[in-house]
């Protein structure tokens, strides 16, 4: 094939994943890691492979991300910077995913690849407002509000600021953005469990009982593939995708891991708990004070242009849960 693909963040969770994917598909993929010395554990989560090379940079700094472009045919830019979600400084978050965005895309344009692909979030394409239930599309974009939580903000205006850069810019490299829902699967090592974390919380039994939360569960594998078609796809250049998948409440991610998994199950509780009880407890705990305000909400994305434009489905949302929780048992990051 002979092209090759950088991918943002190789010791990520999405960003492991788009490696194994690519590298499965020929291409020739080089990632980023913030310091050499992390390539040996990339290597073991991903397999080894003469077509995967490392590159050092930081999406917090300018130095080393012209190295990295060069010679390459696309980029995945799945990488979100480190930061505290639990700061009451919002511009913790905002500021690194949105200037981290601009060096890649700079850095990109500069080398003049093909096209970057960057994973946003479904929270940008969602009414500000979580007063209804709905449906919604790429064509929303979320109005920013200093009132929402500061993960949503951050991935809404980084997206905004890639959007207000490329159309600034007059050259051959085009721009796609990814926005999915809640990332589980399988994982590929103990080291790294990613958003899997939930999963993990319910099989050890740290979850009492179930917010009346809903999750747009899409696995991590259709994730990177929603990617990779963005990638390629002739009709996919200066276009948004929301890659969702299923919704499901928390309950029903719940009962699902209880029906199939059985005792290795056992410690997981279906019990829902009331609205007032997770509001009574965000009030001493700051992870939960950023889900309140969706508490009972249905509010869905559309996929229908992945699936039209692209081609894309998505797994069925207790599949997803179920591998997810077998992969950390298999891994031991869960006792059997």
């Amino acid at each position: 094939m002979g092209e090759t693909v950088l991918v943002t963040g190789g010791t990520g969770y999405v960003g492991g994943w788009a490696i194994v994917a690519l590298l499965e598909r020929g291409y020739d993929v080089r990632t980023t890691v913030r310091s050499l010395e992390k390539a040996d554990a990339v290597r073991a989560a991903v397999g080894a492979s003469e077509r995967l090379e490392f590159a050092a940079a930081d999406l917090t700094k300018d130095a080393g991300w012209d190295d990295a472009m060069l010679g390459v045919d696309y980029v995945l830019h799945v990488a979100s910077p480190l930061g505290d979600e639990t700061s009451t400084d919002a511009d913790a978050l905002i500021i690194p995913a949105r200037d981290g965005a601009l060096r890649v895309l700079k850095a990109a344009t500069r080398a003049g690849v093909k096209r970057v692909v960057m994973t946003s979030a479904a929270n940008a394409a969602s009414p500000t407002s979580y007063k209804e239930d709905s449906v919604t599309d790429e064509t929303l974009w979320t109005v920013d509000d200093p009132s929402l939580p500061a993960y949503r903000r951050s991935k809404t205006l980084a997206e905004k600021a890639a959007w207000d850069f490329m159309a600034g810019y007059d050259g051959p490299t085009e721009l796609t953005t990814v926005l999915p829902g809640a990332v589980f699967g399988p994982i590929l090592t103990a080291n790294n469990v990613g958003t899997t974390q939930i999963i993990q919380r319910m099989l050890t039994g740290k979850m009492p009982g179930t917010p009346k939360i809903g999750l747009e569960v899409v696995d991590v594998r259709d994730l990177v593939d929603l990617h990779i078609r963005a990638m390629v796809s002739p009709e996919a250049g200066g276009q948004r995708f929301l890659g969702t998948g299923e919704f499901a409440w928390m309950r029903d991610i719940a009962t699902a891991l209880k029906t199939k998994l059985g005792d290795q199950a056992k410690s997981v509780s279906t019990r829902q708990l009331p609205n007032f009880v997770v509001r009574l407890a965000s009030i001493s705990d700051p992870a939960l004070k950023a889900i309140t305000i969706s508490l009972g909400r249905r509010s869905r994305h559309s996929t229908a242009k992945a699936e039209r434009v692209l081609g894309w489905t998505a797994r069925p949302a207790a599949q997803t849960v179920v591998e997810c929780a077998e992969s950390l048992i298999a891994h031991g990051v869960v006792k059997s």
